[in-house]
């Protein structure tokens, strides 16, 4: 690469700020996030080539010499594939009814007693965030949340549920390497396989969960029945929900059970498979989503339309911003700045970059800097198993913890608490959020340093 003048790298730079803050101003501008980084991605593309910072060179691939365009190498594909992939198998496979099945049997489990709910409901919000994503698990532990402290007699611990169960989905996007957006994209960069990345993840994952849940039982006063009487009678309440409500056909709901155990078992076991591991996960998560497919192959159309693509035009022009922020030296100049952070050593270094993390992700997007810190680390070859990776993944999740706008689930859990006619401001958010956010960081900080590191 030729020499580039710090004025370019500036000017880049001052392009990177000011995409940050649209992002962090999305609904106050009225824009979706994909136009606000695709009209950057356009802005970035023209002045690197006016500055001669990129040049169309022919890749060579399967041994033949290709010509494309300069901004397709820099996109990450293998993210792609996997968020394009499992959203279509999640949304096909929710249809058969197995997630609402799996709630409304653990809401007649649970007796109606509220304690045992907050607990079922919480493992459930964790689970779900895990093998769905957290806005679906959110939007289904959320409703039913409602519907049964309501049937229940209850609303008046409705805003403990919900605020818990909007929290937890953070927590659980902790649990694997395709929980969140953040752990695919750094987990990806440093190499960190499936069933290695859960077996890390999980033991703080579990002591998180029961540490929220125990948390949110003694602040917003969530007990168990006193007496029999009152267990007795709220166990008949429950018991008149029925599970099969949403299951359309027995074989339908048996497949869709079938191919989630299989999804799971695949993604766990792809980078030990002869020929699928030299395919990768997305090849994974798109074969998946072709065999669920064919459940509605003469109306798959309806999946095509329900797919995200506001998110994956996001994510393309994402990756063109920040291969172009490598090529204007903008990576290289953070790189420099994160320089003290990282001369912190492995004791002190992963946890002021936890924290540094989290609080950026608090206040907008985690997955533009997700995808910087990952390329930023990526450039300083550190090994799979460096614990600055992992402060980086529990920054990025966590950090969604600290305001509503920190994530897309915490997001989701304020408007179904608004929708309730329940008081929630931000400031109110943030007041109440900030205990548990505040344990589940110190925990993360110290699982980082004395587990992992």
């Amino acid at each position: 690469m030729e020499h580039v003048s710090p004025a370019i790298t500036a000017l880049f730079a001052g392009l990177l700020v000011l995409m940050i803050l649209g992002l962090a101003l999305e609904e106050k501008i009225h824009a979706k996030k994909s136009v606000i980084v695709g009209v950057f991605a356009m802005v970035a593309l023209f002045l690197a080539s006016a500055f001669g910072l990129v040049h169309k060179e022919p890749v060579e691939i399967l041994g033949h010499s290709i010509s494309l365009p300069v901004y397709i190498p820099g996109v990450d594909w293998e993210v792609i594939a996997i968020i394009l992939g499992s959203s279509i198998f999640v949304d096909v496979t929710s249809k058969s009814g197995l997630f609402t099945w799996i709630a409304i049997r653990l809401t007649k489990l649970s007796g109606g007693d509220p304690l045992r709910l907050l607990i079922f409901y919480g493992v459930m919000t964790v689970v779900f965030s895990a093998v769905l994503n957290n806005v679906t698990a959110m939007i289904i532990v959320g409703t039913l949340s409602a519907v049964s402290l309501r049937k229940l007699g209850r609303p008046d611990k409705l805003l403990g549920f919900l605020l818990v169960e909007g929290l937890l989905t953070n927590v659980g996007g902790l649990l694997t390497l395709i929980s969140s957006v953040p752990n695919i994209i750094v987990g990806n960069a440093a190499g960190i396989s499936f069933v290695e990345f859960f077996i890390k993840a999980s033991p703080y994952v579990l002591v998180a969960t029961a540490l929220t849940i125990w948390m949110g039982a003694k602040l917003f006063r969530i007990e168990p029945l006193a007496n029999d009487e009152a267990r007795a009678q709220a166990a008949a309440l429950v018991a008149g929900f029925d599970e099969n409500d949403g299951i359309e056909s027995q074989g339908f709901f048996w497949f869709g059970a079938a191919t989630t155990a299989l999804f799971i078992a695949a993604m766990a076991t792809a980078s030990i498979t002869p020929y699928i591991r030299d395919l990768g996960l997305g090849y994974v998560a798109l074969a998946f989503a072709a065999m669920a497919l064919t459940r509605f192959k003469a109306t798959a159309d309806q999946f095509y339309r329900a797919i995200d693509w506001d998110l994956l035009a996001f994510f393309g022009c994402l990756f063109i911003i920040i291969n172009m922020m490598e090529h204007a030296l903008v990576l290289e100049a953070i790189g420099h700045l994160l320089g003290p952070v990282m001369a912190l050593g492995d004791m002190a270094g992963p946890g002021a970059l936890m924290i540094a993390a989290a609080a950026a992700s608090s206040v907008t997007d985690n997955i533009p800097l997700a995808a910087m810190l990952a390329k930023i680390l990526g450039g300083m070859n550190l090994p799979a198993d460096s614990t600055f990776w992992w402060a980086v993944i529990f920054g990025a999740n966590l950090g969604g913890n600290i305001t509503p706008i920190g994530s897309a689930s915490t997001l989701v859990a304020v408007t179904i608490i608004h929708k309730n006619k329940l008081p929630m401001s931000f400031a109110s958010f943030v007041k109440a959020a900030i205990p548990f956010a505040g344990v589940q960081l110190a925990l993360a900080v110290a699982y980082v340093l004395l587990v992992l590191g």
